[in-house]
């Protein structure tokens, strides 16, 4: 029992922030949370874990008539204040790691957003670029079928994440109905129109993002109007995003892919290079004239926003970066202690699990919409987004005044307590 004991220690205090793996540099943010709220350390032990983790195995059969096996993962990270609720994405790199620590960050969006949910986190081992229609249909629906025992509308709803969309929620959807016996539309959201989904959910994380960069610009005195912003990343948040702040007037100096970066500093034509652009958000492989992913995040600029991959802002170039906001688009693109090197310098960083909360908030809407069985209009869905995004900002931004921390640590405060004290009233704790 020592020997754990020292083991975690080890984990969560003796390594260095900036070699910490993403769910232990979560849990290092919570356990600060935790202790400026003043709740004990069995409110921590409750939290830094998944109350289940769900490993299962997938035989799908392939185009040629091989079988293939694929390992799917779900994690249910804590349902004291309501059923789970988190994506599910489809990528090679997929981990139980990286799952367990994605669904605690569900349940901290859904804290600061305040919605009746714990966070969940799903994915499958796979890379979806290199597989048809039929075996994508075909993953999708046995994965459905290995975890059908712990979801469910009232128990974990699962979403879209990293290249699953609509179309496989629909697959999923109906391989669960199936299974049940009756139509479950709310058994998942981002699911297309016409069959259940809420208008604005595909462009809702990008919104959310949108209001957040528009509150920060006005507490720094920035005109939306005219600044300049880089955008790294051009899949659906980042290639909304760029729509959006090109619309409202601003400069899209740059933007990105796995490909590398476009940069003018005049402005790119967004409605050209998002016509251009294919599935998957690649648009540079048609230019000569690029730039790496690396000197797009040290460009001059007011505005940077990370929509890609995590740990892209590090101690090493945290130095560099000119912009005076940083809004995260991405989940945990900039680490702990470029985080710490940022708010030093002054610079004003909107964390991901407060900037894009807006996905989780429409599915919610969604999900609500289901249960109904009455649907909204686009209106009536922006006009509720617009309503809880620019709540929770004041909230995380006034809890970082008033404690004197950065947003991250403020939004974690925000987050965590709602499921602490849910947790407490249940006795669990």
């Amino acid at each position: 029992m020592k020997g754990n004991e020292k083991l975690e220690n080890e984990t969560s205090e003796d390594i260095p922030l900036e070699k910490q793996d993403v769910l232990t540099s979560t849990r290092t943010v919570i356990k600060r949370a935790l202790d400026r709220l003043g709740y004990p350390q069995e409110v921590y032990e409750l939290m830094k874990e998944p109350l289940r983790m769900m490993t299962v195995r997938i035989p799908v059969r392939m185009d040629d008539g091989s079988i293939k096996i694929f390992t799917g993962y779900r994690a249910q990270h804590n349902d004291a204040v309501g059923p789970t609720k988190g994506g599910v994405r489809f990528h090679p790199d997929v981990t139980e790691t990286e799952v367990k620590a994605l669904s605690i960050w569900m349940s901290l969006k859904a804290g600061i957003v305040d919605l009746p949910y714990g966070g969940g986190k799903g994915g499958i081992v796979c890379d979806p670029r290199e597989m048809s229609f039929p075996e994508l249909e075909r993953l999708s629906r046995g994965y459905v079928r290995a975890i059908s025992q712990i979801v469910g509308p009232t128990k974990d709803i699962p979403a879209p994440d990293v290249f699953t969309n609509s179309q496989i929620m629909a697959w999923m959807m109906d391989e669960y109905s199936r299974m049940k016996e009756f139509d479950s539309p709310g058994f998942i959201t981002g699911k297309p129109i016409v069959l259940g989904g809420s208008h604005g959910r595909e462009s809702a994380t990008a919104k959310g993002v949108t209001i957040c960069i528009r509150e920060a610009a006005k507490k720094k005195g920035i005109n939306l109007e005219g600044a300049r912003i880089v955008i790294q990343g051009f899949g659906n948040a980042g290639s909304f995003l760029a729509k959006f702040m090109h619309d409202a007037g601003a400069k899209v100096v740059g933007i990105s892919d796995v490909y590398g970066g476009l940069h003018d500093p005049d402005g790119l034509d967004i409605d050209y290079l998002l016509d251009r652009r294919d599935s998957f958000g690649t648009v540079t492989k048609l230019f000569k004239n690029t730039i790496s992913n690396d000197e797009l995040l040290e460009l001059d600029c007011d505005i940077l926003v990370p929509a890609a991959i995590e740990n892209q802002i590090t101690v090493n170039n945290a130095d560099k970066i000119k912009a005076e906001i940083i809004v995260e688009a991405a989940n945990g693109p900039t680490t702990i202690e470029a985080t710490e090197i940022l708010s030093n310098r002054g610079v004003l960083l909107v964390p991901d699990v407060l900037a894009s909360a807006g996905g989780v908030t429409v599915s919610y809407f969604e999900w609500v919409q289901n249960n109904q069985g009455f649907y909204w209009t686009e209106e009536e869905v922006e006009e509720r987004l617009e309503k809880v995004m620019v709540t929770s900002f004041e909230n995380v931004y006034r809890v970082s005044s008033s404690r004197g921390v950065d947003m991250r640590l403020a939004a974690y405060m925000v987050g965590v307590r709602k499921m602490a004290e849910a947790s407490r009233f249940r006795g669990w704790i």
